[in-house]
């Protein structure tokens, strides 16, 4: 009887440079269980019952390498789905088997969303320091500078945001309607339609027709939140029931933020005041965007990050502060986290132009880094910033080399627009752009 060899439980690598990057992305992956073990500690730490019972689902390993899949090619759930369901290369490489269904989308998501970005930045921080790393990066010279990363919002105006608001509150009270009965109220949605399509189209100049058509549409709108507040008060005299309680929670966190809306509105409009930048909500549903004013032409809706680049061109740290911090605040505490990842300072730091100032100039020194250099002197001199000129040439020209990562972050990676919803999801988006633009990063060094 002929005798056959047992077959390889995992498919064999095709021939393709991008399988063969997966390949190489994988054996880091293996050389570092520990990425997978702090994975596996967060999908642990969010099963409200026993881990034990009920329908297994990823493992730390496999919830990593998904996440990294779908960093590497934007795929929404549905498509991450398709893929690894109809690639052999990436089920092999996110290691859910070669035969058998794979995960569906809402699993998917729902493990996924279960990692914290605290625990995507150890991974990073793992990854930047890890043995392969140091083979090509010391974090001896670096590159800072900060860019913007969008949230999936529309352009707000007062108009918009009003419209969104009887939107939102119409949809809770017709819910309300079918499970508790609520009847006490008018839908008004086709005024408002008109009213915002109407100041849509008014010219800046017609300040009269703006105002009076504005003044109808903040009727409407608080009338419809007084509904949305009788029908809360209803909601909560009710047995409490799981959809009800759901309802009572969405009901009470939205009338706030249409009360919000309608102050500002109310404040702009009406008034003819300011609101302060910090003070806008800006949407209903992305509420943590800040408003980012750029060079005082550009205005983003999203959230400033901070990054440190190697001359490796590894994203050795990201920073994503609240609010619209001006770059020269985070000079020296981008050199601090540098200081606390590699054990000791940056020999040679260059900066934008827009991190300069006496003072960052004078801290940097102190930490000690030896040499620091902003693009632009901003009134200092040369030579109190490094020791030679042609020092300084070189270091402003290594310094636009982060501009090339943000570039790969922004067209590759996902960080032209962040697809995902609320604050929690912002930050983990971001720090699995960076970590997979890491992890590809130092594929490529290994192939070359």
């Amino acid at each position: 009887m002929r005798h056959l060899e047992q077959l390889a439980l995992t498919a064999p690598w095709i021939g393709h440079e991008h399988a063969t990057e997966l390949a190489v992305i994988s054996e880091l992956l293996d050389a570092q269980p520990r990425l997978a073990a702090l994975i596996q500690q967060d999908l642990l730490a969010a099963c409200s019952r026993n881990p034990r019972t009920g329908r297994p689902g990823l493992t730390g390993d496999q919830a990593l390498r998904i996440t990294v899949a779908r960093q590497l090619n934007g795929w929404t759930f549905a498509e991450l789905e398709f893929h690894l369901a109809d690639s052999v290369s990436y089920r092999t490489f996110c290691r859910v088997g070669s035969f058998g269904p794979a995960p569906s989308k809402s699993a998917l998501a729902a493990n996924l969303r279960r990692v914290q970005p605290q625990t995507l930045a150890k991974l990073n921080a793992l990854l930047v320091t890890s043995e392969a790393a140091r083979k090509v990066e010391t974090g001896r010279r670096v590159r800072i500078d900060s860019t913007v990363v969008p949230v999936a919002i529309h352009d707000p105006t007062d108009s918009s945001l009003l419209h969104d608001s009887v939107r939102v509150l119409l949809r809770l009270l017709r819910r309300a309607e079918h499970l508790a009965g609520f009847t006490a109220y008018h839908g008004h949605m086709k005024r408002v339609k008109r009213r915002a399509i109407e100041i849509q189209h008014l010219a800046p100049q017609a300040t009269g027709p703006r105002r009076a058509a504005y003044r109808e549409l903040l009727g409407l709108t608080q009338a419809t939140a007084d509904y949305a507040s009788y029908a809360l008060a209803h909601v909560e005299e009710l047995p409490a029931t799981r959809a009800l309680r759901r309802l009572s929670r969405q009901l009470a966190e939205t009338l706030p933020l249409v009360a919000h809306v309608i102050a500002q509105t109310t404040c702009r409009v009406v008034h003819e005041e300011l609101v302060p930048a910090p003070e806008k909500l800006v949407s209903l549903f992305e509420t943590h965007t800040d408003v980012i004013v750029k060079d005082r032409r550009e205005t983003h809706y999203g959230h400033k990050i901070f990054l440190t680049g190697g001359a490796s061109g590894l994203i050795l740290d990201c920073a994503i502060p609240k609010g619209n911090p001006a770059d020269s605040t985070w000079t020296v505490p981008m050199l601090v986290r540098q200081s606390m990842l590699f054990g000791r300072p940056p020999r040679q730091a260059s900066f934008d132009g827009a991190f300069a100032s006496v003072d960052n100039l004078a801290a940097a020194k102190d930490l000690p880094v030896r040499d620091v250099c902003f693009s632009k002197k901003r009134g200092l001199a040369v030579l109190d910033m490094v020791k030679s000129s042609w020092v300084y040439r070189k270091l402003r020209d290594f310094r636009a080399g982060i501009e090339s990562g943000i570039s790969l972050l922004k067209r590759v990676f996902g960080l032209a627009r962040c697809i995902w919803k609320g604050a929690v999801a912002f930050h983990a988006y971001v720090r699995a752009a960076v970590l997979t633009a890491n992890l590809l990063t130092l594929a490529r060094y290994r192939l070359a």
